[in-house]
């Protein structure tokens, strides 16, 4: 077989597969695989799935335990305020006795115990336990960006290998241009100025590839950050990606349930708790205690019970004390602020959304419209390699139509990267 009709089997071979490997193509499969997270999945065996690089990320990202310790502080300081106030001793005794003939006291013990209001540890209690509550969902949330930055990294990484390999095959194409440009000139149909160019061009793309694998290993070291191991430990993807048929949309209501705005809702709940125990703490204490005095023998004591003992009640008043009734009104505020900060934040969500919401569609208009100029390429390419057969080529319009088909290829790749990029904000705001 001579070299033309090698190639143009090549070429049928790769048209029949091109939505696989020439363009990359939307797959024509019948569902699309949804891993958890409601993030798009597609999973080979050769690469490793974004689902188990998330899972491990949660499992050993160092931001993700720390929430996690902190929410471990809030949560034993529920215990810490399950207590009342120190116990108070106190001993007297009578260092130099006077020469009295009255009873003098040889030593006074009394024990004193202070007691909140009724209910005031238990407010305590509910106060801690709320901020433990807001604590809590710092975790949700933190996870949660984890997902979304590991799934961002995932998609650049994926596109920087998709481009690597049209690059290649670009490469390859342009190599057998080259030989059909070497037997032109044999017979003095080209010129040697055209192989130069289609050297020229594939040294341009090669030093792209080399850029890319450049970038393949910072993207790379970043996700590894996030996974807290090795800046250099290999990360493989998926050779191929395409768009579903059906976008998934929850609806902009479904904002209402995001962690975000969630957390607002935690925080004005403890700062209600934290009046009630204002309201608590502004009460009365109260104090029940003892003493014992002990006296010595006197003639003027004609009772055998020269001792005593005496029972004790205290009740300490906030009357001067302008405390409670000043955080009563910085609660209230505080309230309102919490209100207009969610306020703030949903109005910020639904612009994330929309924006995203947005540029998914640009992405699916691109790829569709990308998908739609590489068969026009293809079109022209084959026109081209017809009029080789008739005897004339111009290899000018061969190296056009291969940086078109270059530029079409690297486009959708792009429109693919996006699309999924923007799901995956698109899921962690509104699941």
């Amino acid at each position: 077989m001579n070299l033309l009709e090698e190639y143009k089997q090549r070429l049928k071979k790769k048209n029949e597969s091109r939505i696989f490997h020439f363009s990359l193509f939307t797959f024509h499969f019948q569902s699309v695989i949804i891993f958890s997270f409601a993030f798009f999945i597609f999973h080979f065996a050769s690469s490793q799935s974004l689902q188990k690089l998330t899972e491990f990320a949660l499992a050993n990202n160092p931001e993700i335990q720390k929430f996690e310790l902190q929410y471990g502080i809030a949560s034993e300081k529920v215990n810490e305020v399950n207590s009342l106030p120190n116990t108070e001793f106190n001993l007297g005794v009578m260092a130099i006795k006077p020469e009295m003939e009255m009873p003098m006291e040889r030593f006074r013990v009394s024990v004193m115990q202070m007691l909140p209001w009724f209910g005031t540890i238990t407010a305590r209690e509910n106060y801690a336990t709320s901020m433990a509550d807001a604590q809590y969902i710092e975790i949700t949330i933190a996870k949660r960006k984890l997902v979304l930055s590991v799934s961002q990294f995932y998609y650049q990484l994926y596109e920087i290998k998709a481009k690597q390999d049209v690059l290649d095959k670009n490469i390859a194409l342009l190599q057998s241009y080259e030989k059909l440009a070497l037997t032109s000139l044999e017979v003095g149909k080209a010129s040697a100025v055209d192989v130069l160019r289609l050297q020229i061009r594939q040294n341009e793309l090669q030093q792209e590839k080399d850029i890319l694998i450049q970038q393949y290993k910072g993207i790379q070291a970043a996700l590894n950050s996030l996974m807290n191991r090795d800046h250099d430990e290999a990360v493989s993807v998926v050779s191929s990606m395409g768009i579903p048929e059906d976008d998934s949309f929850n609806g902009y209501e479904s904002l209402e349930v995001n962690p975000e705005l969630f957390k607002f809702d935690k925080l004005y709940q403890s700062v209600e708790q934290s009046e009630l125990l204002n309201q608590k703490e502004s009460a009365p204490m109260l104090g029940f205690g003892v003493e014992y005095i002990s006296q010595d023998n006197s003639p003027m004591i004609t009772s055998s019970y020269k001792d005593m003992v005496m029972p004790m009640l205290s009740v300490s008043i906030p009357i001067f004390n302008k405390k409670y009734s000043s955080q009563t009104k910085q609660n209230e505020l505080r309230k309102q602020e919490i209100q207009s900060q969610k306020e703030q934040r949903l109005n910020m969500l639904k612009s994330e959304l929309s924006k995203a919401i947005s540029q998914r569609n640009q992405s699916r208009i691109k790829f569709v419209t990308q998908e739609k100029n590489l068969k026009q390429a293809k079109d022209a390419e084959n026109i081209l390699i017809k009029n080789y057969e008739t005897g004339t080529i111009d290899f000018n319009d061969v190296l056009d139509i291969q940086e078109l088909q270059l530029k079409f290829q690297k486009n959708q790749i792009e429109a693919i990267k996006t699309y999924y990029v923007q799901t995956a904000i698109i899921n962690y705001l509104t699941n």
